[in-house]
């Protein structure tokens, strides 16, 4: 397959640029040619950023499952397209070519269709990183059912408001799953999230750990016996059923600055061209390369990049249910060698946890078929840039530094490799269709340099074909979330810098949602779950400076329980304590690095809690804490300082 639509130069870059910005309808209706329609569209754009509405392909008709796997049959049938490497590196591998997963996610689309799932209905999945999680999410797309695929670290109650919030009416999930030298017990945590739901008809168990496992009569079914139910029927493809261009293709949460996770939508075909236009064009992607991203397909980088880009571009994905540490530091690399990866696109919290091993895990590894590395869900620190482009690219891979979100679908600043310049620490050049301005806090453009660049708050001037349609169920909230801070403008979320030549570098989130390890997890989540432990207050989350994860979870918390912080160490006892209460209330990943007793917290008189002097006493930045003579009570901020850790 040739991608007419793939840049060559800059030259090129500059020019689709241009016609992007100029003449959007014009730009995308050409590469929306380039895939598979039922139906044409009768207009390539329609928007507004008030309401907000945005339809992209208004009218056109298809199904993104023709695009992924069907029309490649004929020519690629025999291409693998999914390869997938288990966890433990001495269970052996599967390949599965195109003509293999028509098979398989057919198979499953009709498995859907006999337990009554139909065009419209949320299916959830939670499952680890195994195929058939693959299978299950292009089986929901065939069919026109709406998939939320839930990450698999994620604990009961996480899920239960998940699927209540999407009103599911199937779960996808399987026995267990193996991560590193964990097993995970997912259909256990289904079956807790499960306590009190009212909604769900159906749970498909998959089978992968073999972990004993309760079945209740009517509810819990196998995948493997579905399956055989559908062989013994003789079915081997089922017809894609007809979607409208804008018929929702997925939800998926994210965290938000409250508490509740926001059920972010992407609909079928703006979402299907721009991960397409920008995979082939951010990685230089060709035919036959092997593509490793190595994200969960919990996260958007998976659905996106693991999924739906590469398949759609009739490219080799490459799967790994595993860490990048297990059995050792350099399973990646192992990897790398052993399908002769040619493209790799991890986190850079991935790559600093790889440097605190040093080079011993890398030697003695081949690495040669690399052609591009990228990076992905945080800005990289420039020690890991170079610590990547030498060690692992060995200075002969561009790296691209992709910046984008759960909302924007799609990679949305990045250089392009080989192509756009890079520069360590910058995600630099905006793809096309994507016009950036930087504004104050009022919203005006920033039009003045300081130290040689412009500062402000990273704002999107008009609809890409990703861009997020709505938050399930409340499409108020994504217009309050998205779209109301400034006027006519899509807002980041994100503060950025922007040089002379129009390079962007981001610096970070400018509202309370935390970026941990390339994921986003909104302070005010993590303090309603400390709160819910018995003995705590009040309690305040801040991000802090952190040497893997990029940033890391500083809880102040007050507490008054009968652990009351006496000296028989029972202090480190209630810290335990709290983190098993986040835990299980939202997950492993939520858990704070750090956690000070306080006996209060800097409020201003109105009972507001000033989270900027906190975040500034957890930077160890104690000298810039600004005036405190105007809180409620200013000596709370001297014991804190003293008490930091």
């Amino acid at each position: 397959m040739s991608y007419p639509y793939q840049i060559k130069n800059l030259d090129d870059y500059h020019e689709a640029y241009k016609k992007s910005i100029t003449e959007p309808e014009k730009f995308w209706g050409e590469i929306a040619e380039h895939f598979t329609w039922r139906k044409k569209w009768d207009t390539v754009l329609n928007w507004n950023f008030k309401d907000p509405k945005i339809e992209w392909f208004k009218g056109g008709k298809l199904n993104i499952t023709e695009n992924c796997i069907d029309r490649h049959l004929e020519k690629k049938g025999d291409t693998p397209a999914i390869i997938w490497e288990p966890n433990d590196p001495s269970e052996h591998h599967r390949i599965i070519t195109y003509k293999q997963l028509h098979l398989k996610v057919c198979q499953f689309a009709q498995v859907l269709y006999n337990n009554g799932v139909k065009k419209g209905d949320r299916v959830c999945i939670y499952m680890g990183m195994i195929p058939e999680l693959a299978i299950a999410v292009l089986a929901c797309a065939r069919i026109g059912a709406i998939h939320s695929v839930i990450f698999g670290g994620f604990s009961a109650q996480s899920i239960a408001d998940r699927l209540e919030d999407a009103q599911a009416e199937f779960i996808i999930t399987c026995d267990g799953a193996y991560r590193g030298a964990k097993d995970i017990p997912l259909k256990s945590v289904i079956d807790d999230a499960l306590i009190g739901n009212k909604t769900i008809k159906r749970v498909i168990v998959c089978t992968r750990t073999r972990t004993a496992v309760s079945m209740l009569k009517g509810r819990d079914i196998w995948w493997e016996d579905e399956i055989k139910k559908v062989e013994s029927q003789g079915i081997t493809d089922v017809a894609a059923a007809e979607m409208d261009a804008e018929d929702p293709l997925f939800i998926l949460y994210t965290s938000g600055s409250t508490g509740k996770p926001k059920g972010v939508v992407h609909s079928v075909a703006g979402y299907m061209v721009y991960t397409n236009y920008t995979f082939v064009n951010v990685f230089q992607y060709q035919p036959n390369d092997i593509f490793f991203c190595t994200a969960d397909i919990g996260w958007i980088t998976g659905h996106s990049y693991i999924v739906y880009a590469p398949l759609s571009a009739g490219g080799t994905s490459l799967m790994f249910e595993g860490i990048p540490t297990f059995p050792d530091a350099g399973r990646f690399w192992d990897i790398i060698d052993k399908f002769k990866v040619n493209i790799l696109y991890t986190a850079p919290t991935a790559i600093r946890s790889l440097m605190g091993f040093g080079l011993g895990p890398v030697q003695g590894h081949d690495l040669s078929s690399l052609k591009v590395l990228g990076t992905v869900g945080e800005p990289i620190n420039e020690e890991a840039w170079h610590w990547y482009d030498e060690h692992i690219g060995k200075k002969k891979c561009p790296i691209v530094d992709t910046w984008w979100q759960t909302e924007t679908g799609g990679i949305m600043i990045s250089n392009m490799a080989g192509i756009t310049p890079g520069k360590p620490g910058w995600a630099t050049y905006p793809m096309p269709g994507v016009k950036t301005i930087l504004v104050d806090d009022k919203g005006a453009e920033v039009t003045t340099m300081e130290d040689g660049l412009y500062r402000g708050n990273l704002c999107i001037t008009q609809p890409w074909p990703s861009t997020l349609r709505t938050t399930y169920g409340d499409h108020e909230r994504c217009r309050t979330n998205y779209f109301a801070t400034y006027e006519n403008l899509y807002f980041t979320g994100d503060g950025a810098l922007q040089n002379e030549q129009g390079q962007i570098r981001i610096t970070g989130r400018v509202d309370d949602v935390l970026n941990v390890s390339g994921h986003r997890i909104g302070t005010a989540e993590v303090e309603n779950a400390i709160n819910m432990h018995a003995g705590v207050v009040e309690s305040a989350v801040v991000g802090y400076p952190h040497d893997i994860k990029g940033q890391g979870i500083y809880a102040y918390v007050i507490y008054t329980g009968s652990h009351g912080q006496d000296t028989h160490g029972t202090a480190d006892m209630v810290r335990k304590d709290i983190l098993q209460t986040v835990t299980r209330i939202i997950g492993p990943i939520a858990k704070p690095d750090k956690i000070q007793f306080v006996s209060g917290l800097p409020k201003t008189r109105s009972g507001k809690i000033m989270r900027r002097i906190l975040r500034k006493i957890a930077e160890g930045e104690l000298k810039s804490l600004g005036d405190t003579s105007t809180l409620l009570d200013p000596a709370v901020v001297d014991e804190i300082v003293k008490g930091v850790l």
